[in-house]
């Protein structure tokens, strides 16, 4: 895997790169696996309730099996491919029944490599087991939250949790923010490390690029007039004259803890992400 920087040809390239990605064996999807894509640019009923998107190049959305629910059922790696709807790169596995499926690819994962989802497969990458049988210290990806329920956490680009060990019901996990985790011992987990680990190195470059991708400009506060924000007006640059950041509806923002109190699964926490480091 490389990172390929643009020569410093024109302002837009002066900053761009991207990542290209060794494992890639084909740009086309399998027809089979994917639909139409129904973007809405952050509008609901016409009225926008996400801002800061719109316009963006045309997508198919690809079919991923997050649940692996073909106990006992090998299959064969036969394309690993780029997914536009997400920062980790897709696996085609071709199943020895016929049935073809798409997967997250694993980082070492590569065309030809058998795969196994089963109770006692082999603690080999690309496998996926339950998370009771995973020795500790074992790299983990697309982690279920609850069994049978499939990948829910640890699905994005280069991430990885790590088995820290089991008591009762429950094994801790360690999450790629530092947060650690109960989770059953029954829920299944792929071994390995999620491909495409450079992801969060590329360099967007311009603004073009950015509003293919469906990012449309977002203006700040203390360039807007007090009419249309909390932190509009004032002379030159100036502070927003707040005690704290605002939204544009008067409402506290930036590090204010939104997660609630009581929710349930607070629990299975067993040490949260925010805890310091000495």
């Amino acid at each position: 895997m490389a990172i390929k920087v643009y020569k410093r040809n024109t302002a837009g390239r002066r900053n761009m790169s991207i990542v290209k990605p060794e494992q890639i064996t084909r740009s086309t999807s399998e027809k089979s696996l994917t639909v139409k894509n129904n973007y809405k640019a952050g509008r609901s009923n016409g009225k926008i309730s996400t801002r800061h998107k719109g316009g963006r190049a045309k997508r198919l959305y690809r079919l991923v099996d997050f649940m692996q629910d073909k106990f006992g059922i090998e299959g064969k790696v036969v394309e690993i491919e780029r997914d536009p709807n997400r920062s980790a790169l897709i696996a085609l596995i071709n199943y020895v029944d016929g049935e073809k499926r798409y997967i997250l690819a694993t980082h070492n994962m590569k065309v030809g490599d058998k795969i196994l989802t089963d109770e006692n497969a082999p603690i080999e990458e690309g496998n996926r087991t339950k998370i009771k049988n995973i020795p500790v210290g074992t790299e983990i990806s697309n982690v279920e939250m609850k069994p049978g329920k499939g990948g829910q956490i640890v699905r994005s680009a280069g991430s990885a949790a790590a088995v820290m060990g089991t008591d009762g019901g429950y094994t801790h996990v360690k999450m790629p923010s530092g947060e650690v985790r109960l989770i059953n011992i029954d829920s299944y987990a792929t071994v390995g490390r999620i491909s495409n680990f450079e992801h969060g190195s590329v360099k967007i470059g311009k603004a073009g690029r950015a509003r293919h991708m469906g990012k449309r400009p977002a203006v700040r506060g203390s360039a807007m007039n007090p009419v249309d924000h909390p932190h509009g007006g004032g002379e030159g640059k100036q502070g927003i004259g707040l005690k704290y950041p605002k939204t544009p509806w008067g409402r506290p923002a930036l590090g204010v803890k939104t997660r609630k109190k009581n929710k349930i699964s607070n629990r299975f926490i067993v040490r949260t992400r925010h805890v310091k480091k000495r």
